[in-house]
């Protein structure tokens, strides 16, 4: 069984040059797309309520009030 698939996966992917090229920087890019997504999610948790996206409504509503006020 084990025999079987890699045979497949060498026949598909490492015997043309071109396609284990194609298979090399299509796993590299998917593994940066991921390794982003998953280090900003930690770094929005961890600075939570101290990031500019999370106090934005705050000024923008008292600009709005100010220029209520005049």
């Amino acid at each position: 069984m084990a025999g079987a698939f890699a045979t497949t996966l060498y026949r598909s992917l490492f015997q043309r040059n071109a396609a284990y090229l194609t298979g090399i920087f299509a796993s590299a890019f998917a593994f940066e797309l991921a390794f982003d997504t998953a280090s900003n999610r930690v770094w929005d948790s961890f600075n939570r309520g101290r990031q500019w996206k999370d106090i934005k409504h705050r000024y923008i509503n008292q600009a709005e009030a100010d220029e209520d006020d005049e």
